[in-house]
């Protein structure tokens, strides 16, 4: 690409056109009059598309080339966003208007950024604005005989691979399903025993060019991208159902700026599990449900799960740096230093035996004085949570609590630094695990999977 743009002095951010042929998706978008961004999707093995769910699929597709767009229009941030199919029907232009703004929130906080009154997509206008077909005014799109089974995202960590198990042991069919080329993914996804389905995303080869001609740059709401890219592949290749494995703690904010919420896992959250289930109902297929299978529970109860799937335990990482885009990645499967090799260490330590858990991670974290500013932030003594998809700093707290009552792990430093230091300024009735095991009521799951909570616990 050759370009002479200041992507941060753009004034008009494009969505141009979307299109696909023989599994591949094209979405296509633009600054000002620049060259053109083409990112592909790459569905695998695609059968061909049903008549009777071509319409459902349009609708789809275009809902993904809207969200995906979140990766390229944080590069310039204009204060114009343009359609080329048209303008969206209110509750369209809803989702993505909260998806922008709030999914990056982060982004905007890190880059001295104030997104509120700039992000606004383009509307119809309340007179023609509806989930509408053929110009009928709908509260439901029909249902296009989707077959039972269930997308399962994949991740690599603890949270997929205990909704897996859960949905296995109810015998409901499944495919585990991940986006990207990562090995670790892969290998967990192949542990699990389930069909399998990879599909790939190739980022425009232009957006790293914006990169280096000075683009704002950060963290964008990921799980929202992969959420659209399967609502296109449940519809393609028939589901009737995506089940992530987000928790309750993800709806819980990182830290609060300026009067705005800012949460690192938004698009993990309830808020937007609700926007985007309600639109796939309304535009797509009634028998399409988005939903978490973990929303009920907290990390820690999702771990106490976790601790005893022992068959992933040489397999999984929830260490980010093992899925950085670029640089160098941990020579293991756990680097040690980073907020979730932190948080997942101490989530567990409650429910495994010590030397189990040394034998996972390789060492002993709380035993290393020089980690303490990490352990910190998870409690939210004297920092924010940090930004990453770690619990709650009430429930590390808890965790905390639970091992400095211990004697095997009383003595290491940072639990005995917890429990001369921390602990007298905390209120002991409040750090008891137990509450933190309780599910809540609050979910979306279709009746089919619902027997799969009483498997969690």
């Amino acid at each position: 690409m050759t370009t002479t743009i200041q992507p941060r002095l753009t004034q008009v951010f494009r969505f141009v056109r979307h299109a696909y042929a023989k599994g591949v998706v094209e979405l296509v978008y633009a600054f000002d009059d620049g060259a053109e961004l083409i990112e592909k999707i790459y569905f695998p093995d695609a059968p061909a598309l049903p008549p009777e769910r071509a319409e459902a699929f349009a609708r789809a597709l275009q809902l993904l080339h809207l969200i995906a767009g979140v990766s390229y229009y944080k590069a310039g941030v204009p204060p114009t966003i343009e359609v080329a199919a048209g303008p969206l029907d209110d509750a369209t232009a809803d989702v993505l208007d909260a998806l922008y703004l709030h999914g990056l929130a982060e982004f905007a906080y890190r880059n001295g950024l104030d997104l509120r009154g700039r992000i606004a997509f383009p509307r119809l206008g309340a007179e023609r604005s509806t989930g509408s077909r053929g110009g009928v005014l709908l509260s439901e799109a029909p249902a296009i005989g989707l077959p039972k089974r269930t997308l399962v995202p994949i991740g690599g960590g603890k949270d997929s691979l205990v909704a897996v198990e859960a949905i296995k042991a109810i015998g409901s069919d499944a495919t585990a399903v991940w986006v990207g080329n990562s090995p670790l993914i892969a290998a967990c996804a192949e542990r699990t025993g389930l069909p399998m389905l990879n599909i790939q995303r190739e980022l425009a080869p232009g957006l790293f060019e914006l990169n280096r001609l000075g683009a704002w740059n950060g963290h964008i709401p990921v799980t929202a991208v992969n959420s659209a890219i399967l609502a296109v592949a449940a519809v393609l290749y028939g589901y009737d159902s995506i089940a992530f494995a987000n928790e309750r703690s993800a709806s819980v904010a990182t830290l609060e700026y300026d009067g705005l919420q800012v949460n690192h896992q938004w698009s993990k959250g309830y808020a937007f599990e609700q926007l985007l289930g309600d639109w796939l109902h309304t535009h797509v297929a009634a028998d399409l449900d988005y939903c978490s299978l973990l929303r009920p529970y907290s990390e820690l109860a999702i771990t106490r799960a976790f601790a005893k799937l022992t068959a992933y335990f040489d397999t999984f990482s929830s260490c980010n740096r093992n899925f950085k885009l670029l640089g160098p990645k941990p020579a293991d499967r756990w680097c040690g230093h980073c907020p979730k090799c932190h948080f997942v260490f101490l989530a567990l330590a409650p429910f495994l035996s010590k030397p189990r858990l040394l034998g996972i991670f390789g060492r002993n974290l709380l035993d290393d004085e020089t980690q303490s500013a990490g352990f910190d932030a998870l409690m939210e003594y004297q920092d924010h949570k940090p930004f990453e998809c770690v619990g709650e700093g009430a429930e590390a707290r808890a965790a905390m609590f639970a091992l400095s009552q211990r004697p095997e792990w009383q003595e290491d430093a940072l639990v005995a630094r917890f429990h001369s230091e921390i602990l007298p300024q905390l209120d002991p009735a409040r750090l008891a695990l137990e509450p933190w095991l309780q599910p809540d009521a609050e979910h979306r799951l279709p009746a089919r999977l619902q027997p799969a909570l009483a498997i969690i616990g």
